[in-house]
Parts: C-alpha cells; sequence; structure tokens
C-alpha cells in the first residue's frame, strides 16, 4: 500500500498537488486577538490579509497539538506508512507535536509505519520535498528507502526570503523601530535563508532598493547550485502573484531548471514577511 504524506500549516503546498497525491495537512492555529482560527480551514488566505491589515498588532500562530497529529494519524489505514514533513523545527514546536502525536500512536498500534522529519524548511521548501518524496513513491521505493532519500535531501534544501517591506518585522518586534525607521528610510531590503544546521531564519544580506535586492536574490541560486538542468525551482509570493510570477520568470531566464512550482504563501510566514515577501526553494548542490 502506498505512503501517506502529511504536511502542517507550515508547509504551502499548491491545492493541484495536495488533491492529485492526497496529502493531509495539520494546520497551524491562528490568533487575531481573542479570536483563534485554524490555517486553511476556518480562515483562508483573503480573510488573513485582510484582517492583518485592519489590526494594528500582528497575529500570533501556534503549532497544532500532538493531539491533532495523532488525530490525523488514526484517520490513515493501519497497513499505510505515514511519511510526515514537519515544518523546520528552527521556526515552531510543530516537529515536536508531530512526534508526540506519533508516540501517541504507537502506543496504541506498536507496528505501524510512520516518520516524522523535521524539514529544516518552511513554505515553499515542503512543496519541493513533497514533489521529490511522490516521485520516489511512484518510483516504487520502499518507506525505509524513501525516508533515508527525504533525509539526504533535506540536508541539501536551499530556502531563501526576500521582503519587500520591513512593516511587519518592525511591528512583530523582529526589528526594532528605531533600527526600521532608518532602514526604511534608505530604502532597505532584507535577503534571508534558512540556516543549514537548525533551519532557522537568519538575516543574510541588506541591500538598498528594490530592484538591487531582486537581482541579489536571483544571483545567490547560482551561489548555491550550477547543475540544475534536471531540478526543480519552487517559488512562493505573499498576497503578491504578480510579483512572484514575475520573478520566476527571471529565474528561468538566467538558470534552465527543468520545472517549477509557484504558490501563496501561508499564514506564518506571512506575517513576518508582509505583502510582496517571495520564498524560493531549490535543491543545491
Amino acid at each position: 500500500m502506498t505512503i501517506q504524506l502529511i504536511i502542517d500549516g507550515g508547509g504551502d503546498v499548491p491545492q493541484e498537488m495536495m488533491d492529485r497525491y492526497e496529502i493531509k495537512s495539520v494546520p497551524l492555529n491562528i490568533h487575531f486577538g481573542e479570536e483563534s482560527y485554524k490555517s486553511g480551514v476556518s480562515i483562508d488566505l483573503p480573510t488573513f490579509y485582510e484582517k492583518m491589515k485592519q489590526s494594528d498588532e500582528l497575529p500570533r500562530s501556534s503549532s497544532p497539538s500532538p493531539n491533532d497529529f495523532y488525530e490525523t494519524y488514526k484517520e490513515i489505514d493501519a497497513h499505510r506508512p505515514i511519511l510526515v514533513l514537519s515544518m523546520t523545527r528552527g521556526l515552531s514546536s510543530t516537529y515536536d507535536s508531530a512526534v508526540m502525536g506519533k508516540d501517541m500512536l504507537l502506543e496504541e498500534q506498536p507496528d505501524r509505519e510512520i516518520k516524522v522529519l523535521n524539514t529544516k524548511t518552511a513554505s515553499c521548501g515542503i512543496a519541493l520535498l513533497v514533489h521529490e518524496a511522490q516521485r520516489k513513491i511512484e518510483e516504487g521505493l520502499s518507506f525505509e528507502a524513501v525516508v533515508s532519500h527525504m533525509e539526504e535531501r533535506i540536508e541539501k534544501t536551499t530556502t531563501l526570503f526576500l521582503l519587500k517591506t520591513l512593516e511587519n518585522v518592525i511591528k512583530g518586534g523582529r526589528l526594532d523601530k528605531m533600527k526600521g525607521a532608518i532602514a526604511k528610510t534608505l530604502n532597505i531590503k532584507l535577503l534571508m535563508r534558512a540556516s543549514e544546521d537548525e533551519g532557522s531564519v537568519e538575516v543574510t544580506e541588506k541591500v538598498r532598493g528594490d530592484k538591487k535586492a531582486l537581482r541579489r536574490f536571483i544571483e545567490q541560486i547560482g551561489e548555491y547550485a550550477h547543475n540544475v538542468e534536471d531540478r526543480i525551482i519552487a517559488l512562493s509570493h505573499s498576497n503578491d502573484e504578480e510579483r512572484g510570477r514575475k520573478v520566476l520568470g527571471a529565474i528561468q531566464d538566467h538558470y534552465p531548471f527543468k520545472n517549477s512550482l509557484f504558490m501563496d504563501v501561508g499564514p506564518l510566514i506571512s506575517t513576518y514577511a508582509g505583502e510582496g515577501g517571495l520564498v524560493i526553494a531549490f535543491f543545491r548542490d
């Protein structure tokens, strides 16, 4: 029986992929003041962006509970292996909840095959890994072989971020207001990446001007990967499809990627990236 793939709300995967591969997602909890929602279930992205615009404070997010994962695991046929591709532990405790949910399941059903992987990425990085996992599943690899391959691919995944605006990182306290005011005056853009060790997000460059920042964003790909003819590039955008498609086109003009994945950024990354933020993910050399 084929492997069941499960992601969480920190991963952004095109709906067409979710449906075609029958992927399950365990949603994050999103809090606007006293109001709480489940990402992709009780609040959609247009509503999320509208509420974020209207709010003086950024929404908060919290990981699913271990029981949320446990209940999702229980929905899967007992004879079907489960592979969970969890968002980076460097941004959330979601991975820990997924592991605790797995332990709850194995207490009841010790013969179940289930593996939870810390992907060290988020957003479109999860889509890239889902695509790769499904490719190996369709090749007929065993569960153990798919898990081993994905562990290796996770270590080769590069995830880069570009913030168009600093409004949300200032509002969220990630950049103090004085520094933020100076950066805004100078039109500073932040280039960031998911670190290779923990998958936490770190600033790599501060670039003045949007055009220069976009140029560096694209140039960075060539600093991590060279032979990309048989690889996929994944890009997600924060509520700016036109900008996202334009940048994806520029990437494809510069590098001969075999194919691309394109999608919206979900609530977790959008909270800090702000509108116009971009994420790209690819396998490095």
